[in-house]
């Protein structure tokens, strides 16, 4: 799904307005923060190029010490703060990866750090954010209610706040990006990025239209997530639900990057987790990098739409790689049975002796390996005498398992494939 930056909009005295935010201001935050934070690579990828049709860039900001571009925005917000705001501390609200930055600069600088999280933060983030000095507090079951937990605080503990996106500071920093990217590669004529509040579009689109004005901008969401794209086109498409792009799940986007977005952004793409969870995994795969699903957002955009970005010398950021283990696990296998590589045959048997060893016969001729296999007599609508068994296995691809299937069917079994949402 794709929505274009309303045109009648873009004419508005709204957008007209000057921003405060220009590409003199991220070149002040890039001298700031420059020696603390890792300038990341900016790679061209043959492999994801050949797959997409695009010259596909990859700007590898998971290898930031948080694993996150995070840093750049809260580390540039810090150090223009007075010495008595630093005493006194700084708040923040996150999912995760603000968190991580503003903890782990701010424990750097001396600077005390309190963290507002919603419960359903991955664990992975709580104990990373925790492990570079930041005090975690759990409030809410999304960002907004731990924004809310949080901006109590600020006011009941005198702390300063650090918006993870709605603030020109935080978006200089984020800007950052961009300048180093298209010093990498200035052959780029588009870029996509990853939207959840709208920072690091916010810079990074400021960064690259006054570098070069000809370039698109392209902003991706989480179909569960539409906000953006919903406050601009003036939609009210569905926003809620487990998005495996955790970090860019946000519902009420900043107003501030709205203003930047609406000047400075071309159009904005929604990605389904489909397409997440197979961007994650060709990531890992091919570049042999992690990366979480708002980190992949950019290249499953690209992935969704091949003829939009045909041809064209296309930049993603990599904005994240802190995902929770046992959930990469679990996209890793998902993508396998997509692929047809790993699948669950549901086959009715009669219950008699042999019945089963006769199926194992048909799996060892057809070279597919048996991972696990299941049983049901009782809680099924066969007769008394039948059974149902379920056998997850592995094969080399989808067309050695339609093999398979096509034989078994062929001899009079009743085959079905359990499939994924």
């Amino acid at each position: 799904m794709t929505h274009s930056i309303d045109q009648a909009a873009a004419s508005s005295s709204a957008l007209t307005e000057e921003l405060p935010l220009t590409l003199a201001d991220v070149q002040a935050a890039a001298d700031r923060i420059a020696g603390s934070v890792v300038r990341t690579p900016t790679m061209f990828s043959q492999t994801l190029s050949n797959i997409t049709g695009a010259k596909v860039w990859l700007k590898f900001e998971n290898l930031q010490f948080t694993a996150a571009y995070k840093e750049r925005g809260a580390l540039n917000a810090l150090l223009l703060m007075d010495k008595a705001q630093r005493e006194r501390g700084v708040i923040a609200a996150s999912a995760g990866n603000h968190s991580q930055g503003l903890s782990y600069h701010g424990t750097r600088l001396g600077v005390p750090v309190t963290i507002v999280m919603p419960r359903t933060t991955p664990t992975v983030k709580v104990m990373q954010t925790e492990s570079v000095g930041g005090n975690v507090v759990l409030e809410g079951e999304t960002f907004d209610e731990a924004y809310a937990h949080a901006r109590k605080l600020e006011k009941e503990l005198g702390l300063t706040f650090v918006h993870p996106f709605d603030d020109p500071h935080v978006a200089a920093g984020a800007g950052t990006v961009a300048l180093e990217m298209m010093a990498d590669a200035p052959e780029l004529d588009c870029i996509v990025t990853p939207i959840g509040g709208g920072g690091l579009i916010s810079g990074m689109a400021t960064v690259a239209k006054a570098l070069k004005p000809e370039i698109e901008v392209i902003g991706v969401e989480a179909r569960l997530f539409p906000s953006m794209h919903n406050r601009l086109s003036g939609e009210s498409l569905p926003c809620g639900g487990d998005t495996l792009a955790e970090g860019i799940a946000v519902k009420e986007p900043g107003r501030f990057t709205e203003q930047v977005i609406r000047q400075r952004v071309d159009d904005i793409l929604l990605a389904d987790e489909a397409s997440l969870e197979n961007a994650v995994s060709l990531l890992l795969q091919i570049e042999k990098t992690v990366v979480e699903g708002a980190g992949a957002a950019g290249l499953a955009a690209v992935l969704d739409h091949p003829e939009r970005f045909r041809d064209r010398k296309v930049g993603l950021v990599l904005c994240g790689g802190n995902i929770d283990t046992r959930l990469l696990a679990n996209v890793l296998l998902r993508d396998l049975a997509r692929s047809g590589r790993l699948a669950r045959l549901r086959i009715t048997l009669q219950d008699r002796p042999g019945a089963l060893y006769k199926v194992m016969r048909e799996f060892e001729a057809h070279n597919v390996n048996i991972i696990e296999i299941y049983h049901q007599r009782i809680f099924t609508t066969l007769p008394a005498k039948g059974l149902i068994t379920d056998i997850e296995c592995e094969a080399r691809d989808k067309q050695q398992l339609d093999g398979l299937i096509a034989e078994l069917q062929g001899k009079g079994y009743s085959v079905s494939q359990v499939e994924l949402n």
